[in-house]
């Protein structure tokens, strides 16, 4: 893979969607579990801001920029990229011509958004060898109602792939828990993925999401959910960032952040 750089206090992986997706491939059948995140400003200052929830995801193998502040603040380090690897995006790409030989079962969302991520996906790749799904109710802490039941079918199928679209902070929770327990394959944490190509919630058009405003795409569509947690860890983004330049302000060429 490509070289990180730390933005606050996570080393994010500087790489585009095929580049990963030839990575994941490759990894997928080796021994031992291996967790990749979809990181956007909210989980980076998170783990900046919260010892438990830096904690929580310490045992992650990727942190991919999902967002465009991060590419910003990533190309100011010198890292020349072209495009963030927005999460919804790389599902959609990396299912639609991964080959049968790889399996995949999807954890998270409702029956409803189960059963039509599960059309969705079939209909662009008939191929794709979907071997389970779990789309029970699970709480903050990560935990199903059926837990013992959904870990002992993991154990038992042995994906490649697991897709996991709980949102935060409940899929990180069930990655902390879940990834000592599986002998190998990709753990994804994709969040609200699993809601834009099952199409039962909108995605941000294009150019707000070249412009960074995915957010405030969504903030529009949820203003009751989303406005408080926007406000608040977008605030502490800035902090942060503004805090670390400030620190690194004698060597304002090559920016720590």
């Amino acid at each position: 893979m490509p070289s990180t750089r730390r933005v606050l206090s996570t080393d994010l992986t500087c790489t585009d969607y095929e580049t990963l997706g030839a990575h994941l491939l490759a990894r997928c059948r080796q021994p031992g579990p291996y967790a990749v995140d979809f990181s956007n400003t909210h989980i980076v200052t998170m783990r900046r801001h919260e010892p438990t929830f830096a904690a929580t995801t310490a045992h992650f193998d990727l942190f991919i920029p999902d967002g465009m502040p991060l590419i910003w603040c990533l190309n100011r380090q010198g890292a020349a990229l072209r495009d963030r690897v927005y999460g919804p995006t790389f599902m959609r790409k990396f299912l639609a011509t991964c080959p049968a030989e790889f399996s995949h079962y999807f954890l998270g969302g409702s029956p409803e958004c189960g059963a039509k991520l599960r059309e969705r996906l079939l209909e662009r790749n008939p191929n794709l060898k979907i071997v389970g799904s779990y789309h029970g109710k699970c709480s903050a802490k990560g935990i199903f109602e059926d837990d013992v039941k959904v870990f002992r079918e993991l154990q038992t199928l042995g994906p490649d792939f697991l897709w996991i679209g709980l949102g935060t902070p409940k899929q990180y929770h069930l990655i902390h828990r879940l990834k000592p327990l599986l002998p190998a394959g990709i753990l994804l944490a994709v969040g609200f993925a699993f809601d834009v190509n099952a199409g039962t919630k909108p995605d941000a058009p294009a150019w707000m999401q070249r412009l960074g405003l995915t957010w405030a795409y969504r903030l529009a569509s949820e203003p009751r959910r989303l406005a408080g947690r926007y406000l608040y860890w977008n605030s502490l983004f800035l902090y942060y960032l503004l805090k670390e330049l400030v620190s690194t302000k004698p060597n304002l060429s090559s920016p720590a952040f």
